[in-house]
């Protein structure tokens, strides 16, 4: 994947040389755009980039108190959310990601670290679930971006 990677960044960076600055944050904006989507996308599907389902939850009982049952919540909801995951793209870079206190949560699923949900709780092992990554149709979604961006170009 990182040489497929790496080739795409190689092929685009000589096509990406000869767009005016203007033209260039357009196309980094709506890649991003894009890629965020498409990460979005993986987050519902509960995927990591390699297609691979999430690591279950740990089971636990849905009743806090008497009488009250809560609904079962789907990992990281909030954190598909365009609040949470940004884009940030100029001429030179595009990046999609958290930021802040979600950045850290984020971090500890991405790698499988340890954390503890909260202050004061026991520190536990989390199973890697992998929020960010690139799939083949992302370096496909972005090679495609770049050809249909310089074909509209004005030459």
């Amino acid at each position: 994947m990182t040489d497929r990677l790496e080739a795409l960044e190689d092929w685009a960076a000589g096509l990406l040389g000869q767009l005016e600055p203007a033209s260039r944050n357009k196309l980094a904006r709506s890649v991003g755009q894009a890629l965020r989507r498409s990460q979005q996308q993986r987050i519902i599907a509960q995927q990591n980039p390699d297609g691979s389902k999430y690591a279950q939850r740990k089971q636990r009982s849905l009743r806090g108190k008497k009488g009250r049952v809560r609904r079962k919540v789907r990992m990281f909801q909030k954190l598909r959310t365009a609040s949470f995951l940004k884009v940030q793209g100029d001429g030179n870079a595009i990046s999609v990601g958290f930021t802040g206190r979600i950045a850290r949560i984020a971090r500890v699923h991405q790698y499988g670290l340890k954390d503890s949900a909260e202050p004061g709780a026991p520190v536990v092992e989390y199973e890697k679930r992998e929020l960010l990554g690139f799939t083949e149709d992302d370096l496909e979604r972005i090679r495609d971006s770049l050809l249909a961006h310089l074909t509209q170009a004005p030459n």
